[in-house]
């Protein structure tokens, strides 16, 4: 290789074989050139092949490969710095061992951090094989975003490109004693230095791989390990970026993700001694960074539970963690324009937490009305000529609900809404006023609310489906009922006897209630035109 090469490709290795060749072949392999590339590998005293696998690739392409062997660190952090001493590109990018590239992803970053004067790229990174990678950020290409309003704090690992001036300027290096995310105090920083951050949405860079075992470090450190790590780096972010918006984008992420993962299904199985400890840690932290705007921003599920534990509400955090597992999320009590989640410990006064730690702040909570709405029973009610569709329905609300209503809705629910979750109608919307009887009573257990619904039906070829509508913290909710595995009941016939119609319930392809009714024969076979048909029919069997 002769002169500067573009980008050095940081390569921190130990035991990722058979995953290593695939990551290598995607960097020799590159659409930027080998001339304009340089891999820097380190093995960090790996036991398997990994180690001879790197010096094949530098055997084979000695311009541009660099591999140093050094004992085991115990970490990627170790190896890494030492990669960087020996980078000489413009930019240099950090990749996984186990992971691998997009052929473009290197030509396609570097460009656009010279198109825009970038001193850190973010490319669009997916996850394979299970593993999960946050998507929200790559929803469209900008040349220029913050760690306030967008989502980058979510996007914390090393994986981007980074001018390598930035890095040396400000002597960015990564923490060799954390085990777990020693790769976040270099990204904040170099995020936080930057003059320039842009995002590369429209091509697929990075391919995050979870191996087979599971065996990545981020899978394989225990609680308090992780409990320590992310209260340095919480404890660093705090030093580094002054009390405010941007401070809390960051630590938001930490409360919301870390944090919220310690206290999560495996929690109530843990010793006692080590729930006390993480629900101390969680507290501490807490104490010193869980400002109201974080609170606020916060889903209520994982509000909640670091809110209890930084009561120290052991019991009651392992009852909220267990009881959403089994019965799914809890009813939400409805107080005029403000709607609380039902979690343990909502107005306890042991624990003494306030109302807002289990209000529904800005959040959207279709999932969750879908979720526990539930159909109890279905029929008919026949008077005379007409008919009613009867139905008794549990929705997940206590309070203030006297406006819910079951409606039989013409025509499917708008195509970016149509999902089986219910949705939030528009602010400014308007109803038609309900047509039925409706009563509505708590259910058995206290938990729920059931609506008991009566809608008369016309008689009309169409397919209505079965909606409830509430209103929830100042909004109106429209929620499909779901009738997978319910019992639907049998096809009624009614009307007129020379016009009859028939009445059906059935469960649609998304597993909905639709309510349909038809003509039993078309308008031109009056009961003369049938009746002559059957004699006919008669005749001919003779």
């Amino acid at each position: 290789m002769s002169g500067i090469p573009d980008v050095s490709v940081v390569v921190a290795v130990y035991n990722t074989m058979p995953y290593l060749t695939e990551c290598l072949n995607s960097l020799v392999g590159q659409s930027i050139g080998r001339n304009r590339l340089e891999i820097v590998a380190v093995d960090d005293g790996s036991t398997d092949d990994s180690g001879a696998e790197l010096d094949r690739f530098a055997e084979r392409y000695p311009d541009t490969v660099k591999v140093i062997h050094q004992e085991n660190s115990g970490g990627p952090a170790a190896p890494s710095n030492r990669a960087l001493d020996a980078a000489t590109g413009r930019y240099v990018y950090f990749i996984g061992s186990d992971d691998h590239l997009g052929e473009e992803a290197l030509e396609r970053m570097v460009d656009y951090a010279d198109e825009h004067g970038s001193d850190v790229v973010v490319g669009k990174m997916v996850g394979t094989n299970g593993r999960y990678v946050h998507q929200a950020l790559y929803k469209k290409n900008d040349p220029d975003i913050g760690l306030v309003g967008s989502a980058l704090p979510w996007t914390l690992a090393n994986t981007k490109l980074f001018r390598r001036e930035l890095v040396e300027r400000h002597k960015l290096r990564f923490p060799e004693h954390l085990p777990v995310g020693s790769d976040q105090p270099f990204t904040i920083e170099a995020c936080v230095r930057a003059k320039k951050i842009s995002v590369l949405a429209d091509y697929t860079c990075y391919y995050a791989v979870k191996r087979g075992d599971a065996s990545n470090i981020t899978y394989r450190a225990d609680h308090l390990a992780r409990l320590r790590c992310t209260a340095e780096i919480m404890e660093f972010t705090a030093r580094l970026i002054e009390a405010g918006p941007e401070r809390d984008a960051v630590l938001r992420r930490h409360f919301t993700w870390e944090l919220a993962k310690l206290v999560q299904g495996d929690f109530p199985a843990l010793d006692r001694t080590l729930q006390r400890d993480i629900c101390a840690g969680i507290a501490a932290l807490a104490d010193a960074y869980f400002t109201d705007r974080i609170r606020d921003a916060m889903d209520v599920k994982r509000r909640v539970r670091i809110c209890l534990a930084r009561a120290g509400a052991v019991d009651l955090l392992c009852q909220a963690i267990t009881s959403e597992k089994l019965q799914g999320a809890p009813p939400f009590v409805v107080e005029g324009d403000r709607a609380y989640a039902r979690y343990p410990g909502f107005r306890d006064a042991v624990t003494g937490l306030s109302d807002r730690c289990y209000e529904l702040v800005g959040e959207a909570v279709p999932g969750r009305l879908a979720q526990g709405t539930d159909l109890l029973a279905s029929g008919w009610e026949q008077e005379g000529e007409g008919i009613a569709y009867t139905a008794s329905v549990r929705v997940p609300v206590l309070g203030d609900v006297d406006g819910t209503v079951l409606r039989l809705v013409h025509g499917a629910m708008p195509q970016k809404a149509d999902k089986p979750g219910a949705r939030r109608l528009p602010d400014g919307h308007s109803l038609p006023a309900p047509v039925g009887d409706f009563r509505s009573e708590p259910a058995e257990d206290g938990a729920a609310t059931v609506l008991h619904a009566r809608v008369p039906l016309e008689q009309r070829d169409v397919k209505l489906g079965v909606r409830v509508y509430l209103d929830v913290a100042g909004s109106t909710y429209e929620i499909p009922v779901r009738g997978k595995d319910k019992p639907m009941p049998l096809s009624r016939r009614w009307g007129r006897h020379e016009d009859p119609y028939r009445v059906a319930a059935l469960v649609n392809d998304k597993g909905r209630v639709v309510v349909s009714t038809a003509r039993m024969f078309p308008p031109k076979k009056s009961l003369a035109f049938r009746v002559r048909s059957a004699v006919v029919r008669a005749v001919k069997r003779k």
